[in-house]
């Protein structure tokens, strides 16, 4: 009898194992937070460093003076009053009724404030007109010349509210980034040179 041994079926070959590479060491989950630290620490500064640019108007200055006085002392919470001028301000608190004819003021000083800048409005007349709103001549919110963060409304508030309004405002500084309150899609040439005096001609140009 012949016997012939069966055919040995074909095994493919064992996959290559890969060679095990050791693990980058990371900062696990916490990594996409690297820069959150220096954040926190700018963001704390500016939070408890407020130079105020008082701006009052009407009664409600006087509120706002109660609040900067012993009695409230909102220097407690870090807050400055009285600035020498908007290039020393980071905060500018609105408080009264804001008219047409003082509103170009206004929107003045607020641009010469340095960056980053935070608007306060104080009162219902700061807010939107309060009484006056239908006044051919009162400004309907301060918020339609410049950008306003925190709103404190009362007619006049109460100087707790200033102060309410002084803690949310720095609760928004807290959390905010910089990058995306000032992030641009970018400024041309032409934007970035066209408040600049032109520079004369050079001598032979026109020969």
């Amino acid at each position: 009898m012949d016997v012939t041994p069966a055919p040995t079926p074909a095994v493919a070959p064992a996959a290559t194992v890969p060679e095990l590479l050791p693990e980058p060491k990371r900062l696990g989950v916490l990594s996409r937070l690297a820069p959150e630290p220096m954040k926190v620490v700018l963001n704390w500064g500016r939070r408890y460093s407020l130079w105020v640019f008082n701006f009052g108007l009407a009664c409600c200055a006087i509120e706002f003076i109660a609040a900067s006085m012993a009695r409230h002392d909102f220097i407690r919470l870090g807050v400055i009053p009285f600035a020498p001028g908007p290039r020393q301000a980071d905060l500018m608190i609105v408080s009264g009724t804001v008219t047409d004819k003082m509103a170009p003021a206004v929107k003045r000083l607020y641009e010469q404030m340095p960056e980053p800048k935070y608007v306060i409005s104080f009162g219902a007349c700061s807010n939107c007109g309060g009484p006056y709103w239908d006044s051919y001549a009162v400004t309907k919110g301060v918020d339609q010349i410049i950008p306003v963060d925190v709103y404190v409304p009362g007619c006049p508030p109460r100087p707790e509210a200033l102060l309410q309004g002084i803690l949310k405002l720095q609760e928004k500084i807290a959390r905010e980034s910089l990058a995306d309150r000032y992030a641009t899609a970018g400024s041309s040439v032409a934007q970035l040179t066209s408040g600049l005096v032109a520079p004369p001609a050079a001598e032979g140009a026109g020969k």
